[in-house]
């Protein structure tokens, strides 16, 4: 789905949304794009090439989104949920290394660095943006994916930081497999188990 479409959707259901407008997760993935956050700096884009160049709303620097890297959009009442946005950070990360435990992939988080890492090497990114007190943007995992757009830039503002991907250190290669594992784990650490699925992107389409 490409990215602009997806991005001002996230924005007008935030616009739109009231107290009572249930909380979504969106599943998706992009077409080759990268994102350049809010404090993004124009270094940290190496040699973009024929890439396209987005500079959105979300918090960090630049990242890379493409066809096999499954992407989660979190619209969530932070304020309903009585929630910072530094406990939603925390909440992804933690869903992320369990997910990926499934899979027997051993993950972290830093302190000094959102994201998930695997011996040091990044396999999934964070980025969001708090408005009207509800969270958009949200969480990329690298699951099969073409890594070498990522040394084009430097990932989320850090030189020389190496990006590793599920398929290559696991049995983990379907987007679809990590998706489903992912909302198993997030929904469970957002204490929900209201959970429906649908595909959506029909009425995005219609806009």
């Amino acid at each position: 789905m490409d990215y602009i479409t997806v991005w001002q959707a996230m924005q007008k259901f935030t616009d739109d949304r009231n107290d009572d407008t249930q909380d979504e997760l969106w599943l998706v993935e992009h077409p080759a794009v990268f994102t350049q956050g809010q404090a993004g700096k124009d270094e940290h884009l190496l040699m973009p090439g024929n890439i396209e160049v987005v500079k959105v709303d979300r918090g960090g620097q630049v990242t890379y989104h493409g066809p096999g890297q499954q992407v989660i959009y979190f619209m969530i009442n932070l304020r309903r949920r009585k929630m910072g946005v530094r406990h939603l950070v925390t909440l992804l990360e933690n869903g992320l290394i369990a997910s990926l435990a499934d899979f027997d992939i051993t993950a972290k988080a830093k302190p000094d660095a959102p994201g998930v890492y695997v011996n040091d090497k990044k396999i999934a990114s964070l980025g969001l943006r708090v408005r009207k007190g509800c969270s958009f943007h949200g969480l990329a995992l690298n699951v099969n994916m073409d890594l070498s757009p990522f040394l084009l830039i430097n990932p989320c503002g850090y030189q020389g930081l190496e990006m590793v991907q599920t398929a290559d250190i696991s049995q983990l290669k379907n987007t679809a497999q990590a998706g489903v594992s992912l909302v198993e784990h997030l929904a469970k650490l957002l204490n929900t188990n209201n959970i429906s699925y649908t595909t959506g992107w029909d009425e995005i389409n219609d806009d």
